[in-house]
């Protein structure tokens, strides 16, 4: 068996987002919930703004 018929281990994981992209999706979000008239939409806003705010 040669190495080149050996299943590949996966390479390093990189993160996608940077704490800055976070901290402009929070932003986006809350200037988004402010036009926000629909309180189901309102309440998936709110649970995603807080979300991002854990990694940031």
């Amino acid at each position: 068996m040669t190495t080149d018929s050996l299943p590949r281990e996966p390479g390093r994981a990189r993160a996608l987002f940077s704490t800055a992209d976070f901290k402009l999706l929070r932003a986006a979000l809350a200037s988004h919930a402010r036009t926000v008239e629909d309180r189901d939409e309102l309440a998936r806003i709110n649970a995603l703004h807080h979300r991002l705010g854990t990694y940031s």
